[in-house]
């Protein structure tokens, strides 16, 4: 994920909640947060575009990621 925030850095927000800290409880209800690792892609106009649960793999998330910048220029 590091790498990728890295190589995205200039098109794409990375965002981290803490999973014991009770402060994202509103935020990992809001996502239908269940499970860790959860990732949540959402676009600039706040709509979730894409979830993955468990295991993923690199390429998916780039594909998700390029994408998402695609779509947003």
């Amino acid at each position: 994920m590091h790498g990728l925030e890295i190589e995205y850095w200039d098109d794409v927000d990375f965002i981290y909640l803490d999973i014991d800290d009770p402060a994202t409880n509103q935020y990992k209800g809001e996502l239908g947060f269940l499970f860790q690792p959860h990732l949540v892609f959402i676009d600039g106009n706040g709509q979730v575009v894409e979830q993955l649960i468990g295991f993923a793999d690199e390429a998916g998330m780039r594909a998700i990621l390029d994408g998402m910048v695609q779509n947003a220029n």
